[in-house]
């Protein structure tokens, strides 16, 4: 049951970016940026955890959960150092993530030609 209720909430968070797409107009980056504040905002309130607990997966792997960990880490941070952990935090959670785009992404571009 658990991986149904991670694809019904990963899908319908999906659904939400494809109707903002569509609907709205807005462009890709838009509702990037927009679902990354609004994984912030949930993270901040303490609602973001809470559903991760429920749709485990469906929650972890959109990009919503990317604010999450952004805020998450530097929360924890700046309680243990202050201003400076804001910082710290921001890049000690997410720093694979974007490690990894980075190399993927620069070994993509080796092996096909990229369109500019």
């Amino acid at each position: 049951m658990d991986y149904v209720i991670a694809f019904v909430v990963g899908g319908a968070i999906c659904i939400v970016g494809q109707l903002l797409l569509d609907f709205a107009k807005l462009t890709p980056a838009h509702v990037m940026s927009s679902f990354v504040v609004a994984g912030a905002i949930l993270d901040g309130f303490g609602i973001y955890d809470k559903f991760i607990e429920f749709a485990g997966a469906g929650a972890t792997v959109p990009i919503t959960s990317f604010g999450h960990s952004l805020l998450h880490g530097a929360m924890s941070q700046s309680e243990e150092h202050g201003f400076i952990g804001i910082a710290m935090g921001i890049f000690e959670l997410t720093s694979a993530g974007i490690s990894s785009a980075i190399l993927f992404a620069f070994m993509v571009a080796l092996i096909f030609k990229p369109k500019g």
